[in-house]
């Protein structure tokens, strides 16, 4: 393989662009080298001094939150000011905040020669399936997310006593290192990179080479602070590089497995080589790649909503939901929702979309600050000439007619500010069977799915309803919530639905995340409350939770992601007030 010289610079982001070779592949191969030598320090580190190091980063990831904040919200073109800024707050330092003290927790349980499940609350599913909760997993998130719930689906016919027992993954045989992973990272969410990182070396016991993508160069510093106990450590090891730099380390000999984050191209690319060549290797199964790859990648997320008899109230506030599913981070996310599938029986259809509309035309206005984006936006407007511009013109909602193709923006990950929506015939059970057949077949990629239901109309379909969800082969299905509740769950695995190979990899092989560290999970599913308190209560459902601050309309939600984080830097029950001030007031 040919190698074109990385372009970047390791300790000094503000230099990624420039176009004279920074770091060499020498350099890079010396740091390599370095850990060779973490790998057998990592080997000898015992499980009481791992917690350690863990709480060492959830320590230091608290003292960077403010700059962590700050830098990416900066990156994405956010004002200080902005609501928008607790995005970055929650999906940054909160997420790996609370995947460290999770994460420490479990090694803590498997060193004193205890399951980290040992107090996990077990269920059945359809089709012999165990269940585990992972949310709530405390009595802190149990009122923080009240009304909230995960819980774990693992593959037909594994019994209980085996999924705790296999829980543990590589910290049940930590002199068992395996080698030097190389993250590939992600240029959207400021938290997946050191996720990721904490996954490699805790779940799979590899020390860690993290590549950073050039859209976060900035957070550099960020992470190499927030990772600084594992650095000093010798086991993890940071860079900013581009494609060329990539390629370079993901074909290295001495690298022994590879993990991503992006789209099925860029996976293709590194597995199969770039361009036509790449193309005719995937063809003939000849992968260049000479070791295993995990991944995590996008796809068409579906929404699938099930007509009911809603209220005025309800149609508005579930299609903010859906809007914020679609334009959270500015449509930048790989589990972004990017189809609405209707009922095109449904007597509040029309009233549905009206409100869609205004709601997508209502979201604050942001940068289209990810690379492409205008160019894909395009790209979908040229293929469907009806598509509505909405906002400020940057966001298109596509609503595919009776008998017009969907296969384009099916088949497409947007990746961008792009809404699609679907309509099929039924309501009930019929309507859900057909949603679940469609989505399953059409659409790219099983990342994750949501469905938004009336709690009336989940109850009138009885067992079919859990039964329609065991069918959906997605990673992560959210019941009126979204799916990014999973990947923000820290106990939650997270990844495609499992099965895909790397001549199909559809939306990923392997998960990430998983702090209880549950083996061959098959799926997470995830549920809400259909109301925001106090209409939740008032319609029978006992929830307390109001708007949450994760939507794209929320006018506190920078407050709150600010006070969540330093819940989960310091958790304590006098600091809930605060959050809870906070949130009611979104």
């Amino acid at each position: 393989m040919t190698v074109t010289e990385p372009t970047f610079d390791r300790m000094n982001p503000a230099k990624a662009a420039d176009p004279d070779p920074v770091v060499t592949p020498a350099e890079l191969d010396a740091l390599i080298a370095e850990l060779s030598a973490g790998e057998l320090r990592w080997a000898r580190t015992p499980l009481s001094e791992r917690a350690g190091l863990l709480g060492a980063v959830h320590a230091a990831v608290a003292e960077q939150a403010e700059n962590w904040a700050r830098t990416a919200s900066e990156i994405k073109g956010l004002a200080a000011a902005s609501p928008l800024v607790g995005e970055e707050w929650i999906s940054g330092p909160y997420s790996v905040l609370t995947a460290t003290s999770k994460l420490a927790a479990s090694v803590g349980r498997i060193g004193r020669g205890e399951s980290p499940l040992a107090q996990s609350r077990f269920g059945t599913a359809p089709g012999n399936r165990v269940t585990v909760q992972v949310l709530p997993h405390n009595a802190h998130e149990a009122l923080l997310l009240h009304g909230f719930r995960a819980e774990v689906w693992m593959p037909p016919g594994v019994t209980a006593g085996t999924v705790k027992a296999t829980a543990g993954l590589g910290e049940l045989h930590p002199t068992r290192t395996q080698g030097i992973g190389l993250v590939l990272g992600a240029g959207n969410i400021t938290s997946i990179p050191p996720l990721d990182v904490l996954y490699e070396l805790i779940a799979n016991n590899r020390v860690v080479l993290l590549k950073l993508n050039p859209v976060l160069s900035r957070m550099l510093p960020v992470y190499q602070a927030a990772l600084a106990p594992l650095v000093r450590h010798g086991v993890v090891r940071i860079v900013v590089g581009d494609g060329a730099a990539g390629g370079y380390l993901a074909h290295h000999a001495n690298i022994s497995h590879v993990h991503m984050t992006g789209s099925a191209t860029t996976h293709d690319a590194v597995v199969f080589g770039p361009g036509s060549s790449g193309a005719e290797g995937k063809a003939a199964g000849t992968p260049l790649l000479d070791k295993t790859i995990t991944s995590e990648l996008g796809g068409v997320s579906p929404i699938i909503v099930l007509p009911g008899r809603w209220t005025r109230r309800d149609l508005r506030y579930q299609a903010e939901h859906v809007a914020t599913q679609r334009l959270h981070n500015g449509g930048y996310n790989c589990i972004a929702g990017q189809m609405v599938v209707l009922s095109r029986d449904w007597p509040q259809k029309d009233a549905f979309l009206a409100e869609l509309r205004g709601a997508i035309g209502r979201a604050p206005a942001r940068p289209a600050w990810y690379p492409g984006s205008d160019q894909r936006v395009a790209a979908l407007a040229a293929a469907y000439p009806s598509a509505e511009r909405l906002g400020d013109g940057g966001r298109l909602l596509v609503v595919i007619g009776e008998g017009e193709d969907h296969s384009v923006i099916g088949s497409t990950e947007a990746f961008s500010p792009v809404l699609g929506v679907i309509e099929l015939p039924g309501t009930g059970a019929s309507f859900l069977d057909s949603a679940v057949d469609t989505v399953n077949r059409d659409f790219v990629g099983t990342l994750g799915a949501n469905i938004i239901a009336d709690p009336r109309t989940i109850r009138s379909l009885g067992t079919g309803f859990r039964e329609a969800i065991a069918r959906l082969r997605y990673g992560t299905i959210a019941i009126n919530a979204w799916t990014g509740l999973g990947f923000l769950t820290a106990a939650a695995p997270w990844g495609a639905y499992p099965g895909h190979t790397v001549a199909d990899v559809q939306s990923g092989i392997g998960v990430v995340h998983n702090a209880l560290l549950i083996d061959s999970p098959e799926r997470t599913v995830a549920s809400g409350p259909f109301r925001p308190f106090p209409r939740s209560i008032a319609h029978g459902e006992f929830a307390l939770f109001p708007k949450p601050p994760w939507f794209v309309t929320a006018r506190s939600a920078a407050a709150t992601g600010r006070l969540l984080t330093g819940f989960a830097a310091r958790p304590s029950w006098l600091r809930m007030p605060g959050v809870f001030a906070a949130a009611f007031r979104a």
